[in-house]
């Protein structure tokens, strides 16, 4: 099981008001997955995404991640979560304007200790997964915006992570190049890894084999699709 959490919750405080965001949300993910997020603004999604990817703590609940129980991990220990086992990929690309593609791919890799050496291998690897074996030496500003999405789904996978999650991964690119970046998870997925996009757009959605529907920090709908 790659994703597990139990009467997951978040309230946020307001002025003299508290938000309940997400309210005790029951779910299981298991390995190789692919699971779309989808509901309205206010839905709660982009807070369940935050809790999923460790980048907030959750008020109430439990949730283990690749078998390990996050909700209480102080923030040095859900730093080395969000290291080794989450790769992530944003709307906005989220690139080193000054650096090559290759050092790009191999950034989340100097923050696990990895030599340099074997940084620069593993980056140019993924690069050649991605279909950018030829653009490790460009910066992003040589590339297309499809080009940089490449990179960044190289970025988020050097690390081998059991969970890669996409927040609005094609918002900033034509509905063509979506498409192809799209054919990409496909084949990631084909490959054996998990995913977890978060969308608001249901051609995205329907690329998964499975799509959770939140409305008002609830799952309102668990629907798994057939072959």
């Amino acid at each position: 099981m790659v994703i597990r959490v139990e009467a997951l919750s978040k309230n946020y405080r307001v002025g003299s008001e508290t938000v309940h965001a997400l309210r005790g949300v029951n779910l299981e993910i298991r390995r190789n997955e692919y699971v779309a997020v989808m509901g309205p603004s206010g839905s709660g999604k982009s807070t369940f995404m935050n809790l999923i990817g460790c980048l907030d703590i959750p008020s109430g609940g439990q949730y283990w991640l690749n078998g390990q129980p996050v909700a209480g991990m102080d923030e040095s220990a859900l730093a080395r979560i969000r290291n080794r086992e989450i790769g992530f990929v944003f709307q906005s690309f989220n690139l080193l304007p000054r650096a090559s593609a290759l050092d790009n791919v191999a950034l989340p890799l100097v923050y696990s200790g990895v030599k340099k050496r074997l940084r620069r291998e593993r980056a140019a690897l993924m690069l050649e997964r991605v279909g950018l074996g030829a653009r490790k030496d460009h910066r992003p500003n040589e590339l297309s915006g499809g080009q940089r999405q490449r990179v960044a789904i190289a970025r988020a996978l050097v690390t081998q992570p059991a969970l890669l999650l996409a927040d609005e991964p094609t918002g900033a690119l034509d509905s063509r190049t979506g498409e192809e970046i799209m054919a990409l998870f496909g084949e990631l997925h084909t490959q054996g890894q998990t995913l977890m996009l978060v969308t608001h757009e249901p051609d995205i959605a329907e690329h998964a084999k499975r799509i959770l529907y939140l409305k008002d920090g609830v799952i309102e709908r668990d629907n798994r699709r057939t072959p």
